[in-house]
């Protein structure tokens, strides 16, 4: 199934076809012990969740040196398939569940990934600054931009100026009205063809 992500990203190095060629076997050892991924969509895993990920790196690219923020990461979406697309680039993976969080760990060791800080806490609790969050339908956008908006960092590590990458499916008008804050949505259907990405979304605003 990576063919699928060779499709869209045909330049990735050697390493980082090893690391998302390996990720399924990963997922699907550590899936067996924690689920973290629906059990009946997991055969789509490079579609629903790895791609999926992958869409904010074709509306942003992160430079190196650039620290990025995924919020409730659950088993890693999107920061392990973006960590292997941004070498250079310092993610810290953030989840309350422990075991999450363990298997986002446990992933990243058997891939070799190493520019992921994977951390069992509350965002409210984590002190640094970011130059982008990203995260995929955690909760309602108001309560989220509440959450993090304090800790990005204002300028421009990478394409797009500092701010916010979420990944969100539906009609979102109402939801992103009600934080008084301009964003832009880009429809992830116009960079990958398949039907699963019909209605799905990446939001973004600038800081």
């Amino acid at each position: 199934m990576i063919t699928l992500i060779t499709k869209y990203f045909p330049n990735l190095s050697e390493q980082q076809l090893k690391q998302f060629a390996a990720l399924y076997d990963l997922y699907a050892e550590w899936n067996s012990k924690i689920n973290v991924v629906s059990r009946k969509d997991f055969d789509q895993l490079y579609l629903r969740h790895i791609l999926h990920s992958l869409a904010i790196a074709k509306v942003c690219q992160f430079e190196a040196g650039a620290r990025v923020l995924d919020v409730g990461c659950g088993g890693g979406f999107p920061s392990v398939p973006l960590a292997i697309m941004f070498p250079d680039v310092k993610f810290v993976s953030a989840d309350s569940i422990g075991k999450k969080i363990t298997v986002v760990k446990g992933v990243c060791e058997g891939a070799d990934i190493k520019n992921i800080d994977a951390r069992n806490t509350r965002v409210e609790q984590i002190q640094e600054k970011f130059d982008y969050v990203v995260s995929r339908a955690v909760t309602e956008m108001p309560a989220f931009v509440k959450w993090i908006w304090t800790k990005i960092q204002k300028g421009q590590k990478g394409t797009l100026p500092n701010g916010i990458l979420y990944l969100k499916g539906g009609d979102l008008r109402e939801e992103l009205a009600a934080t008084k804050i301009k964003w832009t949505e880009y429809n992830i259907s116009e960079f990958f063809e398949e039907d699963f990405f019909e209605t799905k979304k990446v939001v973004y605003t600038q800081k």
